[in-house]
């Protein structure tokens, strides 16, 4: 497999404090990575980083096949790997719906007629079409969410950056967004809080505590009930029949 992304030894430091640590990590096509942590640890700095928006002060970050260092090496990037941030309202900003899903190729280079009819195909592809012509600020704050992953598929990426996808989504949009998400072959880096969320999306996994990267495990405990755990990398640590585990190497790296 290719590899999208790889950290090697990336710190970032903010206000005199180090967010992330050191930290490694790849991503290779096909691979949808969850990263989990405490509220605070540094999982959006670290989203954030993988794109450019927050500047490493040291260690090296290739995206891409190529090294990038500056803002102008990192343009690229933007273009081929859709960040969904953790608000909506962040990402919505054009009067209605099918002006935002198009917005991302227009600045890629299609003329207004190629974005306005590729963002109503994508809107159609998903079963967001109904949508196109609504005022985007009088969504729900599902439909926003849906219509804020459009906007991102609208482009095409190679990678999907997904910063708590299902905050704040009801049942039904949930439902949705999971089996958007669970159809696509798009490589994904997802931070989460939502266990079952991970379960059924993720491939591997990763925790981040203390700035530092180490692998986990995310599995069910048989009990009485079921519930979902993580658990820091350690080969010892094993459960019949849990998904993330490979003989000799529970992380299924």
């Amino acid at each position: 497999m290719s590899v999208l992304f790889a950290l090697d030894a990336v710190t970032v430091s903010r206000g005199g404090r180090r967010i992330l640590d050191g930290v490694s990590v790849t991503l290779e096509a096909g691979e949808r990575l969850a990263v989990v942590g405490a509220n605070g640890a540094g999982k959006t700095t670290l989203m954030r980083t993988l794109i450019g928006l927050e500047q490493a002060q040291s260690g090296s970050l290739t995206a891409f096949g190529k090294a990038r260092r500056c803002e102008r090496d990192f343009r690229e990037v933007r273009a081929k790997a859709g960040y969904l941030f953790q608000d909506p309202d962040d990402q919505l900003f054009c009067p209605t719906v099918v002006d935002d899903v198009a917005f991302g190729p227009l600045n890629l280079g299609a003329s207004q007629r190629e974005a306005g009819a590729l963002a109503r195909a994508t809107l159609a592809r998903f079963e967001l079409g109904h949508l196109a012509d609504r005022i985007t600020h009088r969504l729900s704050g599902g439909e926003k969410r849906l219509v804020s992953l459009a906007a991102v598929l609208a482009m095409a990426p190679e990678v999907l950056l997904l910063d708590e996808p299902t905050n704040a989504l009801d049942e039904v949009h949930h439902a949705r967004l999971l089996a958007i998400l669970a159809a696509l072959p798009t490589a994904m880096v997802i931070v989460s809080h939502e266990r079952a969320f991970l379960q059924r999306l993720a491939t591997r996994a990763v925790l981040l505590k203390d700035g530092r990267l180490q692998a986990a495990l995310i599995h069910e405990h048989q009990h009485t009930h079921e519930h979902l755990h993580i658990h820091a990398g350690d080969p010892g640590h094993s459960h019949h029949g849990d998904p993330f585990a490979v003989p000799d190497d529970p992380w299924g790296s």
